[in-house]
C-alpha cells in the first residue's frame, strides 16, 4: 500500500514505494524467481480509478503515459514481466513502446485482456482503500454480461472462478497460453468458510484449482499459492 495518493497516482512509479522496493528484495533474495508486477494507478489514485480523471470522465489517452512510468519503473526495479490491469486502450503497446526505449526489450508484458467489472474485486479494494470515490469502472472493465466482448480482447481472464465458460472458448479458440487470476473475493469466502469450519479447505482450494486448469488454464495467479505450495510438499 503507497505511503501516499495523489489525482495522478504518482506513487505508482515512485522508486521508494512499497512495490519497487519489495521487488528488488525479492529479486536480491530469490534471484532465479520470475517476478511479474502488475501496472495499475487505482491503488494510487485519491479518486480510486485507474486513469486520470476530467470532471468525471476518464481519460484514456492521458492515461498511458503514466502508465508507461508505472512499467518502466518496475522494470527498472527488477520486474521480468509487466502486467497491465488498467484496461485503458492501447496501453500494451505504449508500454512495449517506453520498455524498449528504456533500454528493457526482454521484459515482458501478460495483458490482462479481459477484465470484468465484478463485485469479487471487493476485498482487495476494501484492503488498499482504492474503491471507487464515484460511479464505476465499467466504462473501462467489461460487462460481466456480454461474452462476445471477451474475444475482442483476451489473453488473460480476470476473475476466473465466474468465467470458466470463457476460459476454455478462448483455449479453444487461440494457441497462446491462457492465464486466470484466482480474485480477492473468491479467495475471501473460502478463507471465510474454513474459519467457519463449513468446508475443508484444501480440498475445495484444489478442486477449483483443477476446475481453473481443465478449462484450459495455462497459468494460475492465485493468492492460495502459499498453502497449495505447502499441501503439494505432504
Amino acid at each position: 500500500i503507497p505511503t501516499y495518493k495523489d489525482e495522478q497516482g504518482s506513487s505508482a512509479w515512485d522508486m521508494s514505494q512499497p512495490v519497487q522496493q519489495a521487488i528488488k528484495a525479492i529479486r536480491a533474495a530469490v534471484p532465479n524467481l520470475l517476478v511479474v508486477a502488475d501496472v495499475c494507478l487505482c491503488q494510487y489514485t485519491t479518486t480510486g480509478h485507474c486513469g486520470v480523471i476530467d470532471d468525471h470522465e476518464i481519460l484514456n489517452d492521458e492515461t498511458l503515459p503514466l502508465l508507461c512510468k508505472v512499467a518502466v519503473s518496475q522494470a527498472e526495479a527488477g520486474a521480468h514481466m509487466v502486467a497491465p490491469s488498467d484496461m485503458m486502450d492501447g496501453r500494451v503497446g505504449a508500454i512495449r513502446e517506453a520498455l524498449d526505449a528504456a533500454g528493457y526489450t526482454n521484459v515482458s508484458i501478460m495483458s490482462y485482456a479481459a477484465k470484468y467489472a465484478s463485485a469479487y474485486y471487493g476485498p482487495f479494494r476494501g484492503a488498499v482503500n482504492s474503491s471507487p470515490k464515484f460511479g464505476d469502472r465499467k466504462s473501462y472493465q467489461m460487462d460481466p454480461a456480454n461474452r462476445l466482448e471477451a474475444f475482442r480482447e483476451i489473453e488473460l481472464i480476470k476473475p476466473a472462478l465466474s468465467y470458466l465458460d470463457i476460459v476454455r472458448e478462448t483455449r479453444d479458440r487461440y494457441e497462446l497460453p491462457v492465464a486466470v487470476y484466482n480474485v480477492s473475493g473468491e479467495y475471501a469466502m473460502v478463507k471465510s468458510a474454513a474459519a467457519a469450519g463449513l468446508i475443508d479447505e484444501e480440498r475445495l482450494v484444489m478442486e477449483t484449482m483443477l476446475s481453473m486448469k481443465r478449462a484450459g488454464a495455462k497459468i494460475i495467479i492465485t493468492y492460495h499459492a502459499i498453502d497449495i505450495a505447502k499441501w503439494l510438499q505432504k
